[in-house]
């Protein structure tokens, strides 16, 4: 029996990367993307250090400045916020749905507890572990509440 390779039921992307270059709010580096619990596509813009906001049909909303370098961005559900892991300053930042910084976690270092490149970043589902992967410690650590 020949298998035959699985197609995709759903082939709509946001927009094409050559489209979202010509615009001026097009991302350079699109490191991350999660989604709010109203359809909210938050996409972590590592290039030019701003996470950007899209609506379900990918319409741009907004973007947001100021945070860092985010290089990855995860929706708390539970909490309805949205915890980003900054490169630039190596720290964990818990915005609100409305950009605005909630707290912060951790700091530049080799310790535990510390951050060198905080790359990617999730959240248990019942909200009480912070789980963060490192590039330069080459490890991934966890925070409890």
């Amino acid at each position: 029996m020949r298998r035959r390779p699985l197609q995709p039921t759903v082939r709509t992307p946001i927009r094409s990367n050559e489209a979202l270059k010509k615009l001026q709010h097009g991302p350079q580096l699109p490191h991350g993307v999660t989604m709010d619990a109203q359809g909210r596509i938050y996409v972590a813009d590592r290039g030019n250090s701003r996470i950007q906001v899209f609506d379900r049909s990918g319409k741009f909303l907004a973007k947001w400045i100021d945070i860092g370098q985010p290089w990855d961005v995860y929706y708390a559900s539970q909490e309805n916020a949205l915890y980003v892991c900054d490169g630039q300053y190596d720290r964990i930042t818990k915005l609100s749905l409305e950009s605005k910084v909630l707290g912060e976690l951790s700091h530049f270092g080799k310790a535990p507890g510390e951050l060198d490149f905080a790359h990617a970043i999730t959240v248990s589902p019942d909200g009480a572990d912070i789980y963060v992967a490192e590039i330069k410690n080459w490890r991934v650590q966890k925070w409890s509440r």
